[in-house]
């Protein structure tokens, strides 16, 4: 299954971002699931939030993928939705 995880960082949070990132990155090529990942940006072009696709086989392994990433881990988020999701394109 598919899993769309959309986070929102906290404000002022940049520097949290940045020194997790590197951790972030290696945990998604550890763990293989992540089918497509990329930051969201704001008015000014700075990282934001994340949205990521899971390929896992449901929604406790999803939770788990989320629960472990380095960037919840260090409290970045804000606000985060984790959905099935179906690829209809691309």
């Amino acid at each position: 299954m598919r899993f769309a995880l959309m986070t929102k960082d906290k404000p002022n949070a940049l520097q949290t971002r940045m020194d997790n990132r590197d951790a972030h990155l290696a945990y998604i090529a550890e763990t293989g699931v992540v089918e497509m990942a990329g930051p969201v940006l704001d008015e000014a072009d700075q990282m934001c939030g994340s949205l990521i696709v899971l390929e896992v086989a449901d929604l406790a392994a999803a939770q788990a993928w989320a629960g472990n990433d380095p960037y919840a881990k260090a409290g970045l988020f804000s606000d985060v939705t984790l959905r099935a999701w179906k690829k209809v394109i691309g």
